[in-house]
């Protein structure tokens, strides 16, 4: 079974975003889009709520709680986690608390893009702590802040997944991975990933027609 899968998806339930669109609108477009499994990772705020999984449900989608944590304003997705995960201050802080919860998924967003909130160098030193990297749909032919976590992803094996890291519901299709599982579970798609039983799809935005009018939407937000 394959699953086409976004991993990285904020709705107006961010505390953080001030996003207009619902979960439930998102679902409905994933359902549009053919997607089978969604993740929702608001900013500092886990959510968990059971109506969300059976909407998701319904509409043949698996939901994946989860949360885009800022640790020292470093983010981390951190998937299939539980409430008390909003009280991770720190990388060591985690590390206990994935020992203590090993069914969840860490992902490192958009690691090496040149801000303050990317992880860089501390990816590298608690590499460890990582189930996989993202591959951000934020590039273009020439300018792609991707090749660096691309070329780290190889050199530690660790799989490199494309998510449309959602703010906007016009990406939600420009790039997301095509997942080879087993059936449609929470375990079967994080046991799929760190087999790299997957397929990346993902292209070039246009820097002038997508990109500057994104980042300015964002700005005035």
């Amino acid at each position: 079974m394959i699953l086409k899968t976004n991993l990285h998806l904020h709705t107006n339930d961010d505390p953080e975003d001030g996003l207009q669109y619902s979960f439930i609108q998102a679902l409905d477009e994933a359902k549009r889009l053919g997607f089978g499994c969604l993740a929702l990772t608001c900013h500092n705020k886990f959510i968990d709520d059971p109506t969300y999984a059976a909407a998701a449900k319904e509409r043949g989608i698996l939901f994946i709680p989860g949360i885009e944590l800022s640790i020292n304003r470093q983010h981390v997705v951190i998937l299939n986690a539980d409430k008390s995960v909003e009280k991770v201050g720190s990388l060591q802080q985690l590390a206990r608390y994935k020992a203590e919860h090993p069914e969840i998924f860490i992902l490192a967003p958009h690691p090496y893009f040149k801000t303050a909130f990317c992880l860089g160098e501390e990816l590298e030193k608690h590499q460890e702590l990582f189930d996989a990297i993202e591959r951000s749909w934020f590039y273009t032919k020439r300018i792609d802040m991707n090749v660096k976590a691309e070329a780290f992803a190889k050199s530690t094996n660790k799989p490199y997944v494309a998510t449309s890291d959602l703010h906007d519901l016009r990406f939600m299709d420009v790039s997301y991975a095509n997942i080879e599982v087993e059936e449609q579970s929470i375990h079967a798609v994080f046991a799929a990933l760190r087999a790299q039983k997957f397929s990346n799809v993902s292209s070039p935005r246009k820097l002038f027609r997508e990109l500057i009018p994104y980042f300015f939407y964002r700005i005035l937000l």
